[in-house]
């Protein structure tokens, strides 16, 4: 007898109800959760996160600047609060790109460690988002950035004097890197009384100098920082920028930094989330970094595309589960950091190899879309979803010009919303194309329904976040790819076919006896040991 995925009747019945006047899908398509999919709830920090600048995202006073009360009217979008209610996007776990006090648009030139900036609002709303995502089940990180501060910083300022002045004495005359060498990224600092001219490290530009992590008296202040957020705050935990800059070009006193910050991380809150930005994406360096701390998979999202491009499914199987394998050996309890697109790269909706010609003109192939989705949200570890990439939002730097800007764009809500584009923005808004949120809630089968759908399946089978993940072959079609996850004696397998076909499989030497979800455009059922899946549908069975 056929196991199937009963979404299309419940769909079905969800039309029924609008019909007849009922009111349980008048206001949002509400995703259907057959029994199979009812969550399994884990407090861990095995999360599907969501990264939000806060700037783009939702404006709550009508300025046109986003704002930490506009991402609190929106947490029913990302979570309800209700596991199984179907309505929300269902992440539990937010990043919050830099919030602290800062001259530029995007915030990453910190000038005070406990504020907030007065475009986002004030720490009483800090507070409160995160008391409401708590509520929801939402845990909070946020961007904290270590390696360098703003030169308006009070410690900058304070530093300049010292030297100027020719007091070693002063706490703050050794709170920078700086040197009487004038070297690339070197900028002048100080002349101190003696004539000696210095000058201060600032690898990314001249208003964001970096610290001396040599100095204990760093390491105390960051303490301090760590206790306000962690205990006075209640966040959850840290996205730590550039991790490679603390001893730029020293990999090995990186690591000690981070090690010493975990630790430290984890005596204020046992349970700490850290992940740090590493682009040494595949080398031995990016698992060297793990030793310490989780850093992201920036190979996730080009493994992806490639993978698709080249209808290689095995490719993508052999690299997520050995780099899997390659984490876990790195440090027993780090956790893979993948995602498709961040806030530092052009937006995946963008890519050219979502679209397609139909009929004279390009449109978004969503089943393409879907199945990329597909890839990395059913894979292992802590995923994260770049806020509007469920939307198929676009964004990219030209060729003209170098604005990162324009991977930061407005969060396209549909709902009358006046966030308005970061400074420095010149991406066309006109070739937004892909819709909105409002008018992806209301197509049962838009990219932000199939979003909803990855979502429900990650926590209703949380072997797939957690589990041991191997390979096994179930097809000599190189468009299939089948992995195994085991966690707590219990083992989950999910099958990708990522080609333009339908396919049987026989996987009678798998053993297993239930299809427990179906996610594509392509359909899927299990009838005794033989699998029917649809084209760029994904299926996991237990």
């Amino acid at each position: 007898m056929k196991k199937r995925i009963l979404a299309i009747s419940i769909l079905v019945l969800c039309v029924l109800s609008l019909c007849l006047g009922l009111t349980a899908c008048a206001s949002e398509y509400a995703l259907p959760l057959s029994d199979e999919l009812q969550a399994n709830v884990i407090d861990d920090n095995y999360r599907t996160f969501y990264e939000i600048f806060v700037g783009g995202f939702s404006d709550s006073d009508g300025d046109g600047m986003g704002d930490l009360q506009g991402v609190i009217k929106r947490l029913d979008y990302l979570n309800d609060g209700d596991p199984n209610s179907g309505k929300s996007l269902g992440i539990n776990g937010i990043w919050l790109m830099p919030i602290m006090p800062s001259f530029s648009y995007h915030k990453y030139d910190v000038a005070d460690y406990q504020a907030i900036d007065d475009d986002y609002g004030t720490m009483d709303d800090m507070r409160q988002l995160v008391r409401e995502a708590h509520a929801r089940g939402i845990n909070v990180i946020i961007d904290l950035v270590l390696n360098h501060t703003s030169t308006a910083h009070k410690w900058f300022k304070a530093a300049q004097k010292a030297r100027r002045d020719g007091n070693t004495d002063d706490p703050y005359y050794d709170f920078y890197s700086v040197s009487t060498e004038q070297k690339d990224n070197w900028y002048s600092f100080a002349t101190d009384p003696s004539g000696t001219k210095w000058y201060y490290e600032g690898n990314f530009s001249s208003e964001m100098p970096e610290l001396n992590w040599d100095n204990p008296a760093v390491k105390q202040a960051v303490e301090e920082i760590v206790d306000f957020w962690l205990t006075d705050v209640g966040v959850d935990g840290f996205r730590l920028d550039a991790v490679k800059y603390f001893y730029y070009g020293n990999t090995a006193k990186n690591i000690e930094v981070l090690d010493w910050f975990r630790k430290y991380c984890q005596s204020v809150l046992p349970d700490v989330y850290v992940v740090g930005e590493d682009w040494s994406s595949g080398t031995a360096e990016e698992y060297s970094y793990f030793q310490a701390v989780d850093v992201f998979c920036f190979n996730m999202g080009s493994t992806v595309i490639e993978s698709l491009q080249a209808q290689d499914a095995n490719n993508y199987a052999d690299f997520v589960c050995q780099y899997a394998q390659n984490v876990r050996e790195a440090r027993a309890d780090a956790i893979p950091q993948p995602f498709l697109s961040n806030h530092d790269q052009d937006r995946i909706g963008g890519n050219s190899y979502f679209y397609t010609r139909k009929d004279g003109k390009t449109v978004f192939n969503t089943a393409t879309a879907k199945m990329a989705a597909n890839m990395y949200l059913l894979s292992p570890g802590s995923p994260f979803i770049y806020y509007g990439e469920e939307i198929g939002m676009k964004g990219s730097r030209s060729l003209t010009d170098n604005s990162d800007a324009n991977r930061r764009l407005a969060m396209l809500w549909g709902d009358g919303d006046k966030v308005k584009d970061p400074v420095g923005t010149t991406f066309d808004s006109e070739s937004q194309t892909n819709g909105t949120v409002k008018s992806q809630l209301k197509d049962k089968d838009s990219l932000l329904n199939h979003y909803k759908l990855l979502i429900a399946i990650r926590n209703a089978n949380p072997e797939i976040a957690r589990g041991i993940a191997e390979v096994v072959y179930v097809s000599d079609s190189s468009t299939v790819c089948a992995i195994k996850f085991t966690y707590d004696n219990r083992t989950v397998y999910v099958i990708h076919n990522i080609g333009n076909q339908q396919v049987q499989l026989n996987l009678s030497q798998l053993g297993v006896s239930a299809l427990r979800a179906v996610a594509g455009e392509g359909g899927g059922a299990l009838s005794g040991a033989t699998l029917t899946l649809g084209a760029k549908t994904s299926a996991v069975l237990r």
